[in-house]
């Protein structure tokens, strides 16, 4: 039974917003009363308020374990539409239907994924005579299927990626065109989006394994698995272009720039594009507006290209809906997308025109998601304790998750899209470091380290990426940030002030307040960060002219071996801080460190976006440690550990089986996402302990070896 109530104001509304409260809104005299949303997190709360700009009530869906999401808080009504799994909540459409005849909703806005590019959604929308925004189901069908599309495409003479231009017929169908293509190819869901149902595949193997996982994943995320295979172009540019259009007037926007990836899921995009010239940009453009044209298109979509070395482009898809990385759009065009989206749907036409649409500056958006960037981002679940967000000028962040929300294995792992933008692409970056080194997570694992190190990539602050750019640049994958021998004094020097406080009792929250009177005048530590063991002298300083001494203090790197000498020194100032941050001015400089755990000798800091332990001894703990146990490491090579939370989808053995190695051994599904487990050698199955449907948490035993 599906159940309607009022949604108490419980959670803190947004901030962040300043940006799209600003752009042009003119509010026609009659508009919709009621907007249902059908979607959930970060992109729900987006739609609710632009549509609060407007003065439009919401009505939020939400399944059984999100009832206490940060969109059903934001919406002014809310209906529950079912179980956690996606096909039976944000996916049944049955139940969704009813909640709008229940709630009296006037429209429907997708948002992007689940229903969002489903005709038969929108069929039976206009069956009962709610407004679909979006395009609709003859456009969706036209443009938003895969298939469909290039067929289009290439009837109006675009240039479409070589491949198959149809649906395929089974596993020999596509065996036998992947051949006739060449390898490697990209076989993937007609209906798909997000990186759920796509595969590179570089061999017949890859392709039975890809065409099998891929037409699963697009089954359980989209409810439609039909197939299509097409040549992968190596060393390219994810390239798309925004278009609006309200069936008549067709405009395009400047370009967005997507070419990094994992899984074949954008993680960082940018607009405009480093690698484009105005020449490129208008023929694509104007390509892309005629598409919208060649089938009456009305509303935003997305047209996505991939641009070889010499700026050749190849039409990839339509996308029907509005995308994740429509922000940077809205920064650099000010214009609100779904403003316009709501306008058209109620049947207003655009009051813009393609010469409105110039580049204002530059935008970068970085997805923030849960997920471990040091296991394959693989995803992370758990409860969010601590969050603190980033804020300030040219920072704005589109989030769906607040401090103790809960992120399942259900649903998609985006915590929120960070977004910095500003007058050009080194001020964003700029920007977006500082901002990553604010976002203070605790509680799940996620990528945070990974996207900071990005920023400091030469190929990425120089604009040379393409779509291989994490492979190429993390071929082993991502381990860490690479801290210098200075950073590493700078950590040192943290985790000494921090015990040196921690021991007097004297830091506060303000800077001005901590008092050192009562300090001992100098005092020897051995920190170590790392394989670096640094001996430093910490003592305070006297400040003239003030009645109570504030925090300076005196840092001395000392060889133990040269009786005492030292090495290094420097003055360092406590600027400001919190339980979870701390601003050191060392030698002249400033830093940021953020504090995750501590414990009398231990501290695990946050530094250029990485964590990292570090330890602070005096001479006579550093003595005892030789008299520690070590602790043992657990013997895991006879068995097959789920490297993720998630659920055992299929086992493709039996106990008694002799397997050999990379053998598949069961798929484990996390976050919509299918991930097949092989045997990491040849060996015998001695015991399964799970079975199909069971729920696994990460480093759980899942198979053992004889």
């Amino acid at each position: 039974m599906n159940r309607l109530f009022k949604v108490q104001s419980v959670i803190p509304k947004p901030t962040g917003w300043s940006s799209i409260r600003n752009f042009h809104s003119t509010s026609p005299s009659f508009m919709f009363e009621k907007i249902l949303v059908a979607n959930r997190g970060e992109i729900a709360c987006r739609v609710m308020e632009t549509c609060k700009k407007m003065g439009i009530k919401t009505v939020a869906i939400h399944s059984d374990v999100d009832r206490n999401a940060k969109h059903v808080s934001m919406a002014d009504e809310a209906i529950c539409v079912g179980p956690a799994p996606t096909s039976e909540s944000y996916l049944n459409i049955d139940a969704i239907i009813e909640a709008i005849k229940m709630t009296g909703a006037q429209a429907v806005h997708p948002g992007y994924g689940f229903l969002s590019e489903n005709s038969r959604f929108v069929k039976e929308l206009e069956n009962i005579g709610v407004t679909f925004i979006g395009p609709g189901s003859y456009a969706m069908h036209a443009l938003g299927d895969k298939i469909e599309s290039k067929r289009i495409a290439k009837e109006a003479g675009v240039s479409v990626v070589p491949g198959f231009i149809g649906e395929v017929d089974g596993m020999d169908h596509v065996l036998k065109i992947a051949n006739e293509i060449g390898y490697p190819v990209m076989v993937k869901a007609s209906a798909g989006g997000g990186g759920k149902g796509m595969r590179v595949c570089r061999n017949d193997e890859d392709v039975k394994i890809g065409f099998r996982l891929s037409k699963q994943e697009a089954k359980s995320s989209f409810g439609d698995d039909r197939m299509l295979i097409e040549k992968y172009i190596e060393h390219g540019r994810h390239i798309e272009i925004q278009v609006l259009s309200d069936g008549e007037t067709a405009l395009y926007f400047p370009e967005r720039d997507c070419s990094i990836q994992r899984r074949n899921q954008k993680v960082i995009e940018e607009a405009p594009s480093p690698f484009m010239n105005e020449e490129t940009r208008v023929k694509m453009g104007e390509e892309a507006a005629a598409l919208c044209r060649a089938v009456g298109y009305k509303s935003a979509g997305t047209v996505e290209f991939l641009v070889d070395h010499d700026k050749s482009f190849y039409f990839l898809e339509m996308n029907t809906r509005l995308q994740v990385e429509h922000p940077i759009t809205e920064e650099i065009t000010k214009q609100d997308l779904v403003e316009h989206m709501i306008r058209i749907a109620y049947g207003e036409k655009l009051k813009i025109k393609q010469s409105d649409l110039k580049i204002h500056g530059w935008a970068m958006e970085s997805r923030v998601y849960a997920e471990d960037p040091y296991r394959n981002f693989l995803p992370s679940i758990g409860r969010v304790k601590k969050y603190i967000r980033p804020s300030g000028p040219g920072i704005r962040i589109d989030g769906g998750i607040f401090e103790g929300a809960e992120i399942s294995t259900y649903y998609d792992p985006l915590i929120s899209k960070l977004i910095t933008f500003g007058e050009n692409r080194k001020n964003v970056i700029t920007k977006m470091k500082r901002a990553l080194d604010e976002y203070y997570i605790k509680g799940v694992n996620h990528n945070v380290a990974f996207l900071r190190d990005v920023m400091e990539n030469k190929d990425f602050v120089d604009g040379n990426v393409t779509t291989d750019f994490i492979p190429k640049e993390y071929p082993e994958g991502f381990q860490g940030y690479k801290f210098s021998p200075k950073q590493i004094e700078q950590l040192s020097i943290c985790a000494v002030f921090l015990r040196f406080v921690e021991q007097h009792k004297n830091l506060t929250n303000s800077a001005n307040t901590s008092r050192t009177s009562s300090i001992s005048p100098d005092i020897l530590y051995i920190a170590k960060v790392e394989n670096v063991r640094h001996s430093v002298h910490f003592y305070p300083l006297e400040n003239e002219g003030e009645t109570e001494e504030s925090s300076k203090f005196m840092v001395q790197f000392i060889d133990q071996d040269k009786d005492g000498e030292v090495l290094k020194e420097f003055e360092v100032n406590l600027v400001d801080a919190t339980p979870q941050f701390i601003k050191l001015n060392i030698g002249g400089i400033s830093h940021r460190f953020q504090i995750h755990d501590k414990s009398a000798t231990a501290f695990t800091l946050q530094f250029h976006g990485s964590k990292i332990p570090v330890t602070v001894l005096t001479p006579e703990e550093d003595l005892l440690t030789q008299y520690m146990p070590v602790k043992k490491t657990v013997d895991s090579s006879n068995s097959l550990i789920s490297p993720m939370p998630g659920t055992i989808l299929s086992l493709a053995v039996n106990v008694g089986d002799k397997v050999v190695l990379g053998q598949e051994l069961c798929i484990v599904e996390a976050m919509k996402m299918q991930n097949v487990l092989r045997a990491p050698k040849d060996c015998e199955i001695k015991s399964i302990n799970v079975k199909p449907g069971q729920v696994v948490s990460v480093d759980e035993v899942l198979i053992d070896f004889k």
